[in-house]
């Protein structure tokens, strides 16, 4: 049985727990989350959904087999608490759940990514490293998605579009399709509002994106 530690407490965190647990009902192998890991020191001792919350030396000196998860859904606080555990000797796991859709030949996934329930992924995408699929995603063929980036519920992405680091989808957006010579870009760090519709690509890094079609709203 594989031991699954999750990065976080919140409400994502405690998605990410069920999400493994799930994977428990079709998986050739068997996973157990171990526990939580906070750095608020106020919850460690504490039991979250019968898990219980503790501190990152606390998490590692106990279950230093463990694999770990993130469930903190803003990418750049994500970036910066794996590498807290990365450096607290922590190896990663990369979670699927069993009902996704996906090719398993033509599809390649990083460590550490999470992708939820109902998503479906056609082929030659790449998706990098802690990148997390929320619930109920699509997305087309030639996509890239860098690492850390976070798609929420309900996004629709088409073919050929690439996302940087770090950048954050909204509930309910869509990205329409690029082409192979012409693929859309969306930025490092960039923010999509939840139900924008970008149709085009958004080449400056770390400004944010609403409407239909979408546009820089701040920077």
């Amino acid at each position: 049985m594989k031991k699954i530690a999750i990065y976080g407490g919140g409400g994502f965190a405690r998605e990410v727990a069920w999400l493994v647990q799930s994977c428990n009902r079709d998986s050739t192998e068997s996973y157990q989350v171990c526990c939580f890991v906070d750095d608020d020191a106020s919850k460690h001792g504490t039991i979250l959904n019968e898990i219980p919350v503790l501190g990152i030396n606390t998490a590692f000196s106990r279950f230093p087999d463990a694999l770990m998860v993130s469930g903190v859904g803003s990418p750049r606080a994500r970036e910066a608490t794996i590498s807290r555990a990365a450096k607290n000797g922590f190896s990663f796991a990369t979670i699927i759940h069993p009902n996704v859709e996906y090719s398993e030949q033509w599809n390649e996934f990083g460590e550490g990514t999470v992708i939820c329930a109902g998503n479906i992924l056609t082929v030659n995408i790449t998706v990098g490293r802690h990148v997390q699929i929320n619930i109920d995603c699509t997305i087309g063929h030639d996509a890239i998605l860098d690492d850390y980036t976070t798609l929420a519920p309900g996004v629709h992405v088409s073919g050929w579009v690439h996302f940087g680091k770090r950048v954050y989808v909204g509930t309910g957006a869509n990205i329409i399709n690029g082409t192979e010579e012409n693929p859309l870009v969306i930025a490092d760090d960039v923010v999509i509002g939840a139900g924008a519709c970008v149709t085009k690509s958004v080449t400056e890094a770390g400004v944010t994106v609403v409407g239909v079609p979408a546009k820089v709203l701040n920077r």
